[in-house]
């Protein structure tokens, strides 16, 4: 059986139990105090203190820089988070229990480099909620109002900033910056949460090795500001698009289930 190290992030210490339980590595975010056993984003060479702005990938910048290497070669390693899980399986369930978590890697995943979550569609969004968030989006293209027309940029400039995003691109290297334009521009889905599983660690490093020195790079024009949720945290929200460009244009991806399900919740459950 291939082996699977499963990272599971959370934000509060009394989500230590459950982790384990499910036989996942606990990951804890931000400055609340931890206990013993816990994996922390704030040790070694971190970028912890930019939480607010990168999300998650202020442990995946842990990670790449403190631990991937300890790895064995082999082991299949992914990463999930206190309100977001893996399913055991490609059915879906309305009420899960703990029983339902992913544990054991999937016979079916061996034909495969990396396993992505399932697709977020752009289209199947309200018109309303558009409206609410992307009015400058949809006055410079009023035809995304319907639709077919809506694309991964359009969804980025409504929620994340207007404009942030080709920018963004443009300080790409040069061997994505157009394929990853076209890809925000022609596609109506991306894989969504910032969750991946992947068979090998090198890939997770040449992962690394593109989309962190690009975020810096992004760092110098945007800096760090409060705003909206969307707004604020940028980085986290750039390397989510980027992230399913990436994995498609470089690994064999596999689509797989994920739930969004309140780990407090599971024990309620079970």
């Amino acid at each position: 059986m291939n082996k699977l190290k499963m990272y599971c992030i959370c934000l509060h210490d009394r989500n230590y139990r459950t982790v384990k339980e499910l036989g996942y590595i606990p990951v804890g975010l931000g400055k609340e105090n931890f206990l013993d056993g816990w994996l922390r984003d704030n040790q070694g060479e971190n970028i912890s203190e930019k939480n607010k702005y990168y999300g998650e990938y202020t442990f995946h910048y842990w990670f790449w820089k403190n631990k991937i290497d300890q790895i064995e070669n082999g082991t299949w390693i992914g990463f999930c988070a206190y309100r977001r899980f893996w399913l055991n399986n490609k059915k879906t369930v309305s009420k899960p229990n703990k029983n339902n978590f992913l544990i054991h890697v999937p016979e079916e995943w061996n034909n495969y480099d990396t396993i992505l979550g399932q697709q977020f569609f752009i289209n199947k969004m309200k018109p309303s909620k558009l409206i609410k968030h992307g009015l400058r989006s949809l006055l410079n293209n009023p035809s995304a109002i319907f639709e077919k027309n809506r694309n991964i940029k359009f969804h980025f400039n409504s929620f994340h900033g207007f404009g942030t995003l080709d920018k963004a691109i443009d300080l790409l290297h040069d061997e994505d910056r157009e394929d990853f334009r076209k890809f925000t521009e022609q596609n109506i889905s991306y894989n969504t949460g910032n969750m991946f599983v992947c068979k090998s660690k090198k890939i997770i490093k040449n992962y690394y090795n593109s989309v962190f020195p690009w975020l810096k790079r992004c760092e110098k024009v945007f800096g760090f500001k409060s705003g909206s949720y969307g707004e604020t945290r940028i980085y986290g929200f750039l390397a989510e698009r980027y992230l399913s460009f990436w994995f498609n244009k470089y690994t064999k991806p596999l689509m797989w289930p994920i739930i969004w399900f309140d780990i407090n919740d599971i024990n309620s459950k079970s």
